[in-house]
């Protein structure tokens, strides 16, 4: 047994493609917020949303240290908001996003209980939720 226990996650790093059109999918259509911030001289980008971040690596030009496997479109990520998920499908929806699942709000399961959620895909391929 661990001498101590995870409380939150912090940050999860997304690998891109291009950091340009991933930065624009997270700010017009997941309401995120841009930022930029500078790590051993290197200046990183990152994606800020409540008290957690998504930081950005450029496919090929990762910071190190990184996981074992990077690739763009190889995270699932499910995101939650105080806004009704019907208002959500029907953004996504105006802005020409294709929805998975039907195109419908569908049932799931999430880390506290019962979710209502609609599914995209961001520019490298990775499952919004």
């Amino acid at each position: 047994m661990a001498g101590f226990a995870v409380k939150a996650i912090d940050h999860v790093v997304l690998t891109a493609k291009n950091i340009d059109k991933t930065v624009d999918f997270y700010t017009t259509k997941l309401g995120m917020k841009h930022e930029t911030f500078t790590s051993d001289g290197v200046e990183r980008h990152a994606l800020t949303f409540g008290s957690q971040k998504l930081n950005l690596h450029l496919s090929g030009k990762e910071f190190e240290p990184k996981a074992g496997h990077v690739q763009p479109g190889s995270e699932d990520l499910c995101f939650i908001t105080d806004h009704p998920i019907d208002e959500v499908l029907s953004s996504w929806q105006s802005a020409g996003i294709e929805i998975l699942e039907g195109g419908q709000v569908v049932e799931r399961t999430g880390a506290v209980g019962k979710l209502r959620s609609v599914y995209c895909r961001d520019p490298d391929g990775n499952l919004i939720e």
